[in-house]
């Protein structure tokens, strides 16, 4: 089963939050207003960077392509 990678800028994030209203099994919003990859797939400590499987890869794309200044990024890690 293949995985995937997201990140998110949040240096650049406006804090229009299409993305956790998109995905909100995958983001959401921050203690700072910015968006945020939920704890339970963050790589790391990385607010920006989480892991989606397969059956989560739809609504990430979904947000990724509403998001107003395209500053998420998906590619794929395979198994």
């Amino acid at each position: 089963m293949s995985k995937f990678r997201a990140t998110i800028d949040r240096d650049e994030c406006i804090s229009c939050g299409s993305c956790w209203d998109d995905c909100p099994e995958f983001f959401e919003e921050g203690d700072d207003g910015l968006s945020q990859v939920v704890d339970e797939f963050r790589v790391g400590d990385n607010l920006g960077e989480g892991e989606a499987s397969e059956e989560l890869i739809a609504c990430v794309r979904d947000a990724a392509s509403d998001c107003p200044l395209e500053i998420i990024h998906i590619w794929e890690v395979g198994d």
